[in-house]
C-alpha cells in the first residue's frame, strides 16, 4: 500500500475515490454514520460515480431518532446500496452480561461490542473500505494515510479526505445542496450514540460533545490502539 498511500497524497477526494472504484469494484464499501457532513460528501461523489458501493451504517441501538430517519431520507435520494450493521447482542442482552452501566452505552466496552465487532464481520465481505475521517478531527486522526492496510479488518483502508478541512467539507455540500443531519443545526458538532453526545458551544472542539467529562474521543474504529479487548466487564 506504500505507493498507492505516496500516489495519492494530495490528490483530489475525486481522484482517490475513483481509483478505489476501479482498484476494487463491487469490493468496496463506505463507512459513513450519518452524523457530519463528511459522509454525506463521499456519498453524494461516490453516486456520481458508480452505484455499486455499498454503504455500511452501523446501528449501535443507541442512535438518535433524527439520525435513523435522516438515514432513511438519504437513501431516497441516493441509489446505493445500503447495509445496516448491528451488534449480536441486543441492550437488554448487553446488560445482562456486562452490567447494568451498559444500559446508556458505557465506554470502552459498548464501542467494541457495537461498532468494532459489528465492522469486522461486515468487512469480511469486503477488500476495501473508504471513511469521512480527515487528519484534523482528533490527535489519533493525525497521521491517517489516504490508503493504508487495516490487518484487523483484513483489507484497505482509503480516505480521501484525509488531508481535508472541515471548511472544505462544510463547503462541498453547501455547494452540491448535500443534506446533513438536523441535528449538525442544534448546536450537535460531532454525532454519535445518544446517551454519550451533547451540544457543544460555538467555541468548544467539535469532538467536545462526545463522551463528555470522560478522556475519550474515539471509539476505536479509526484508532488500533483505541480496541478493547472484550471481556467480562
Amino acid at each position: 500500500m506504500a505507493w498507492q498511500a505516496e500516489h495519492l497524497e494530495g490528490a483530489s477526494p475525486w481522484e482517490t475515490i475513483e481509483w478505489a472504484v476501479a482498484t476494487y469494484g463491487n469490493r468496496l464499501a463506505l463507512s459513513a454514520s450519518f452524523g457530519g457532513p463528511e459522509g454525506m460528501a463521499l456519498i453524494d461523489m461516490i453516486s456520481k460515480i458508480t452505484n455499486e458501493v455499498t454503504i455500511l451504517t452501523i446501528d449501535t441501538g443507541f442512535l438518535f431518532r433524527e439520525t435513523i430517519e435522516f438515514r432513511e431520507e438519504v437513501m431516497r435520494r441516493y441509489q446505493l446500496p445500503l447495509e445496516v450493521l448491528r451488534p449480536e447482542l441486543s441492550i437488554g442482552e448487553q446488560v445482562e452480561r456486562y452490567g447494568e452501566r451498559m444500559r446508556t452505552c458505557s465506554p470502552d466496552l459498548c464501542c467494541q461490542v457495537r461498532k468494532i465487532e459489528p465492522l469486522e464481520r461486515a468487512l469480511e465481505d469486503y477488500d476495501a473500505w473508504m471513511t469521512g475521517i480527515r487528519r484534523e478531527q482528533t490527535p489519533q486522526r493525525a497521521n491517517t494515510k489516504v490508503v493504508a492496510w487495516e490487518e484487523r479488518y483484513g483489507a484497505a483502508k482509503i480516505a480521501p479526505l484525509a488531508f481535508m478541512t472541515k471548511e472544505w467539507a462544510h463547503a462541498y455540500v453547501a455547494e452540491h445542496d448535500v443534506p446533513v443531519n438536523p441535528l449538525l443545526k442544534r448546536g450537535y458538532k460531532s454525532i454519535g450514540c445518544e446517551p454519550q453526545t451533547r451540544p457543544v458551544a460555538p467555541d468548544e472542539d467539535p469532538r467536545a460533545g462526545r463522551w463528555a467529562g470522560i478522556e475519550k474521543t474515539e471509539c476505536g474504529l479509526h484508532w488500533v490502539d483505541g480496541k478493547i479487548v472484550r471481556g467480562n466487564a
